[in-house]
């Protein structure tokens, strides 16, 4: 079958795809659905993954475990990572509706949904997926911004020493990240980002192991495991806060978890085959071990160097002064990491907005008309103008709200809440029921249903506690001034 490349390159997720491409027996070129050859592997598929998760949550990670003590800290760490796989693989099993070798890929996690479980679920889904990818975007700019500050504030500390204020304005630092996103945002669709993934792995790593090591060694410092079995004392704050301060605890550790939104994004780079949720199943475990063990190293020690007073960015909140070039470096890792991990986030909702579009105005030039620009040494460069205007628009939008709602704790705290139940937990669990036909009742739905209703409980408790936390910091902040 000879296809238009064009609209091959072009054309990604969306909300019914199926029809553009008509079944074939796969070739050198094109898979069974018509559309170009996937190239994604085991290690795509977990850099992509590992670039997901290990975020900027990690490092609030030791703040949350002072909030729950050395008992539930890490228990809950543990039962979070545990609930992330399990649905992970059970929403792995769901890419292909029917069959999971041979029946019809699923591209997006909506239409996954769409296709196991009808129209106003679907509604439901996209309206909290995109809600949640947006404000993923919100939260990195804002924690790309603090990062840049943090850069800025210790080169002030090591001149003028550290009881000087260094009062530093996040604002530039948010234009010129938001700046950044807008010509990567410029890349068409996921399976061109890839680099991009591997880059932004690497950061995470890079970091992740920087925060370790100075909490190790602040804690051989010490020469003392700090902290409590049950976490912050009543007394350093008042035991109302203490209540919210655990429940905001439980949404930043969720969101240091959240990925599944993307997760049939990466499931549809994988090439096949073996079967893609095989492979798929095989990324997650690799990537919830990685970065469970990462979580409890970053949050204990964290915890264990600095006890009550572990701060809500352990990078940024100066715990650490000295050496001040290792806390640039890890900084400057964090930065880069974020440039990546925007885009991982951002290209779901970029395609399912271009999609919609094309359907509706499948005549307009603006939509669909391709723009071949000449670069030196490379093939040209397809400038879509109706992409380049609405991911800009886009772009401006999440850092306009960055600026001002900066508080990176409690957005993290409430994308965490309001994504875990519904986007981790309740839909993966609900189009499994449906796929393998678990019989209402029987010990499997049963016990599906109880992991369902208590993870509802947990969300709830933490959207309380982090839209508390919000509303305690909007009493005292003026927007657009200097944050630190």
């Amino acid at each position: 079958m000879k296809m238009d490349q064009n609209a091959a390159s072009n054309y990604h997720q969306g909300f019914e795809i199926s029809g553009d491409f008509p079944s074939q027996p796969p070739s050198k070129f094109f898979d069974d659905d018509g559309r170009p050859k996937r190239t994604g592997t085991l290690w795509t598929a977990s850099a992509h993954i590992i670039t997901a998760v290990i975020g900027s949550g990690v490092l609030a990670l030791a703040w949350a475990t002072a909030q729950l003590g050395w008992v539930a800290g890490p228990s809950v760490l543990f039962l979070f990572s545990f609930v992330t796989y399990y649905c992970s693989c059970l929403l792995a099993s769901c890419y292909r509706t029917g069959d999971p070798v041979t029946g019809k890929r699923n591209y997006t996690y909506m239409e996954a949904v769409k296709s196991n479980l009808g129209g106003f679920k679907f509604k439901i889904c996209g309206f909290i997926q995109y809600f949640n990818l947006t404000g993923t975007t919100i939260g990195y700019t804002i924690a790309a911004s603090i990062s840049m500050m943090a850069i800025k504030r210790s080169s002030c500390f090591h001149e003028k020493g550290h009881e000087n204020p260094c009062g530093v304005s996040g604002t530039p630092f948010m234009v010129l990240f938001g700046g950044v996103e807008i010509l990567l945002s410029q890349i068409p669709d996921f399976h061109q980002i890839s680099w991009l993934s591997m880059v932004a792995a690497v950061m995470s790593f890079t970091y992740s192991a920087i925060g370790l090591g100075l909490g190790i060694a602040k804690f051989a410092e010490n020469g003392s495991i700090k902290g409590s079995l049950s976490g912050i004392s009543v007394g350093e704050v008042s035991q109302t806060q203490k209540i919210w301060r655990s429940f905001q605890a439980f949404g930043a550790i969720a969101f240091a978890y959240s990925y599944s939104l993307v997760l049939i994004e990466i499931q549809d780079t994988i090439k096949s085959p073996p079967a893609e949720h095989q492979t798929m199943k095989r990324a997650t475990l690799i990537s919830v071990i990685t970065t469970t063990i990462f979580y409890m190293l970053c949050g204990c020690f964290g915890y264990a160097a600095f006890g009550d007073h572990a701060p809500g960015n352990l990078l940024t909140g100066f715990g650490f002064y000295d050496p001040f070039w290792l806390v640039d470096i890890a900084n400057i890792a964090i930065v880069i990491h974020l440039i990546g991990a925007y885009q991982v986030f951002a290209q779901p909702l970029f395609a399912f907005v271009e999609q919609t579009a094309e359907q509706y105005f499948p005549e307009s030039k603006l939509v669909t008309k391709d723009i071949h620009v000449p670069i030196p040494g490379y093939k040209p460069y397809k400038l879509n103008l109706f992409r380049l205007i609405w991911r800009s628009m886009f772009v401006c939008m999440t850092t306009i709200v960055a600026m001002l709602i900066p508080f990176f704790e409690d957005v993290v705290g409430i994308l965490g809440a309001f994504g875990f139940w519904p986007l981790t937990v309740y839909f993966p669990i609900e189009m499994y029921i449906t796929q393998k036909k678990v019989p209402k009742w029987s010990s499997k739905w049963i016990s599906l249903q109880i992991l369902s209703a208590a993870c509802l409980v947990i969300s709830v408790c933490a959207a309380a506690g982090s839209i508390a936390g919000v509303i305690d910091d909007l009493k005292v902040y003026k927007p657009f001034k200097t944050m630190y």
